[in-house]
């Protein structure tokens, strides 16, 4: 399937024939390269619906080491609970959370979320799941400091949602090699995805985590490009 250009977006190949190579055998082969290189990878970190929510917020402009350290604070405090929270004050939220960085900003928008999983689905996460999945992203979309990236991140990995969760290594691995543009949207990228894959949460999960793998050790600002997996591809 070949995906139309929008507003001047052209998806590439790269050193490769449109006409012999598909978006969904491209796709295919990155996913068994990258598995193969690195095996599954058991994502998402968290024992609960709600942890792995709040993870996906406290995430955002940081590494996953300091957000366990917050979680772990939270844990150790025995306050990981929806409503627990969202009764606290904002400063002692931010302090247990200090470690995920930007811990005021991030406090401001996890009380944002608890309200809304207050005033919407009784404080638990688990009620969101027979939502319609595209209705429940655009009401996630709504809470104030919940972007694409965190709202999928909470409907695959929290809800088993079939949603493709596009970061900063998806989009830098697929641009450097030619598969998309650099200017291609998220809402765009994630599309290559959806129309040209099994809308299976399992390999969503995983592809997701295999490309977070490929980022963090070849496709680096500084890219690894002679040792990566797909070199080749």
């Amino acid at each position: 399937m070949v995906i139309p250009a929008k507003a001047g977006i052209q998806f590439l190949f790269s050193m490769m024939n449109k006409k012999t190579k598909s978006y969904k055998k491209i796709l295919i082969d990155i996913y068994n390269t990258l598995y193969k290189a690195f095996g599954p990878q058991h994502w998402w970190p968290g024992e609960t619906p709600f942890e792995v929510a709040v993870g996906a917020i406290l995430t955002q402009n940081t590494n996953w080491g300091n957000v366990e350290k917050a979680i772990n604070n939270l844990k150790n405090s025995k306050v990981l609970d929806a409503n627990v929270l969202h009764q606290m004050p904002h400063k002692e939220l931010a302090s247990l959370i200090k470690p995920a960085g930007y811990f005021n900003i991030k406090a401001k928008r996890l009380k944002h979320f608890l309200a809304f999983l207050a005033n919407h689905y009784k404080g638990r996460v688990e009620r969101m799941q027979n939502e319609d999945t595209h209705m429940l992203r655009h009401r996630l979309l709504e809470v104030n400091g919940i972007g694409p990236e965190t709202a999928d991140s909470i409907l695959l990995y929290a809800l088993d949602k079939p949603v493709f969760v596009i970061d900063a290594y998806t989009k830098r691995v697929l641009a450097r090699h030619r598969i998309i543009s650099e200017k291609a949207t998220y809402h765009e990228i994630q599309g290559l995805f959806h129309k040209n894959l099994l809308m299976d949460v399992k390999l969503f999960n995983e592809y997701h985590a295999l490309f977070v793998m490929a980022g963090k050790h070849y496709c680096k600002p500084k890219p690894r490009c002679d040792e990566c997996p797909l070199r080749d591809i």
